[in-house]
C-alpha cells in the first residue's frame, strides 16, 4: 500500500546509471575514447539512430515507481552544466571528471523532454545543480507532505530530517548491498521488506542510519566533506585528516566551531598542548590533525581555507526561489499513454517497460 509522499528524483544520477548499466562490452572495456567511439553503433538505439539505452532504463524505473510506490507528488531534477556558481567559487570543482559521452549527452536532452511531455515537472538551469533544486523543493514542501529524495549521490543525505519526515532512497550498486543494509537496520525490528515498499536496489536512509553509516548527523554532511573532501566532485578538503573528521564533528558539531577551538587554544602553548592531549586521550584520535588543519600555503589550497571552502561547495542550496505550489507536482498528471507513444517512436517494446499484460 502506498503512503502519502512527494518523491524528488535525481534525474542526472538516474539517467547516467542507466546509461552505464547496459553499455556494450566493447565500450566498457575500451581503453581510449577513440576506441569507445568506434563501437557507438552497438549502443541500443532506435531505427533513426537515436540512442536509447539510458532512456530505456530510466523509463522502466519510472514505470515501476509509479506502479509500485505510487507517489502522490513527483519531480525530476537535472544538472544542466558543470559551470554553476560552485565553479565560480572554485575553478577546479568537478574538474577531474571526463567529458560526458555524446550518446549520453543526447539522451539527457531527450529524457527531459519526454518526462515533461508525459506529465512531470523537470527542474534545471545553468546556475544550480540538481541537488540544489532537490534541497529547495524539500525545504519548501516538507511541512506539507513527507518528502523522499531518490538518488545514488550521498550529498543528498544532508537533506534527511526525521522531524519533517524527509528520507533518502539511496540507490545501491547491487541489490545484495541494499539487502545487507535492510538486514542490518530493519530486520532487527521484525520489519518485512515488502512492508517498506522500496524500489529495486534502494535502501531508505533516516537520520539514524545516516549517523550510523556516515558517522555524522545529516546536517553535518557538508562539514564532513569540508574536512574529508570529495574526490568525485574534486572538493579538496583537508589532506591528512580524513579519519579524525567524524570524531571532531561529533565533539564540536561544525567546521567553524573546530577552528574556533583551535584559535582559542593557539593563544597559549599549554592550552594548545592540552587540546591535542584531549583529542588523543579523550577522543581517541591517535594522530593529531592540528598541523594539517592549520597548514597555510601560497601555492596550494589547504588548512582552514580549504575546509571552509570545501564545506561551502558541499552544502546543498535550499533557497532557490520556486514559483510552484504543491499541486503543480501532483502525480495524477502522469500520462501513461504518452509514455507508450514515445516507446513506439523510439522502437522500444512496450512489454520491456510495463511487463506483459495480464
Amino acid at each position: 500500500m502506498s503512503e502519502k509522499r512527494f518523491v524528488v528524483i535525481d534525474g542526472s544520477s538516474m539517467l547516467s546509471t542507466c546509461y552505464y548499466a547496459v553499455l556494450p562490452r566493447e565500450i566498457m572495456f575500451a581503453k581510449t575514447e577513440e576506441e569507445k567511439k568506434k563501437h557507438y553503433d552497438k549502443i541500443l538505439h532506435a531505427k533513426d539512430g537515436t540512442y536509447t539505452n539510458a532512456i530505456f532504463g530510466m523509463l522502466k524505473m519510472v514505470a515501476s515507481l509509479m506502479k509500485k510506490q505510487q507517489p502522490d507528488h513527483i519531480a525530476f531534477v537535472f544538472d544542466k552544466t558543470r559551470d554553476t556558481f560552485r565553479r565560480e567559487l572554485y575553478s577546479q570543482y568537478k574538474g577531474t571528471r571526463g567529458a560526458t559521452p555524446e550518446p549520453l549527452k543526447e539522451q539527457f536532452a531527450l529524457m527531459e523532454r519526454i518526462l515533461e511531455e508525459v506529465g512531470f515537472k523537470v527542474l534545471c538551469c545553468n546556475q544550480y545543480e540538481a541537488d540544489d533544486y532537490a534541497g529547495s523543493l524539500v525545504l519548501k514542501f516538507r511541512e506539507q507532505i513527507p518528502m523522499v529524495v531518490l538518488t545514488k549521490d550521498h550529498d543528498y543525505l544532508q537533506l534527511v530530517n526525521d522531524e519533517y519526515n524527509v528520507r533518502a532512497w539511496m540507490v545501491q550498486s547491487r541489490q545484495e548491498k541494499a539487502d545487507e543494509l535492510y538486514q542490518k537496520y530493519y530486520s532487527f525490528y521484525g520489519m518485512k521488506k515488502e512492508e517498506i515498499n522500496l524500489p529495486e536496489k534502494v535502501f531508505e536512509y533516516t537520520s539514524d542510519t545516516v549517523l550510523r553509516e556516515e558517522g555524522v548527523l545529516p546536517e553535518q554532511i557538508p562539514d564532513l566533506k569540508g574536512i574529508q573532501g570529495d574526490a568525485s566532485d574534486n572538493i579538496p578538503g583537508v589532506k591528512g585528516v580524513s579519519s579524525a573528521a567524524p570524531i571532531l564533528l561529533r565533539e564540536y558539531k561544525t567546521v567553524e566551531r573546530i577552528y574556533d577551538v583551535i584559535h582559542e587554544a593557539e593563544a597559549d602553548k599549554k592550552r594548545l598542548k592540552d587540546l591535542q592531549d584531549f583529542w588523543k586521550n579523550d577522543l581517541g584520535i591517535t594522530r593529531s590533525p592540528y598541523k594539517a588543519m592549520t597548514k597555510t600555503s601560497e601555492e596550494e589550497l589547504c588548512g582552514e581555507k580549504a575546509a571552509r571552502l570545501s564545506k561551502t561547495l558541499a552544502a546543498i542550496k535550499t533557497d532557490i526561489p520556486l514559483d510552484f505550489q504543491l499541486e503543480d507536482f501532483n502525480a495524477s498528471s502522469y500520462n501513461e499513454d504518452a509514455v507508450r507513444e514515445w516507446l513506439i517512436r523510439l522502437d522500444i517494446k512496450e512489454t520491456s517497460i510495463f511487463g506483459s499484460a495480464k
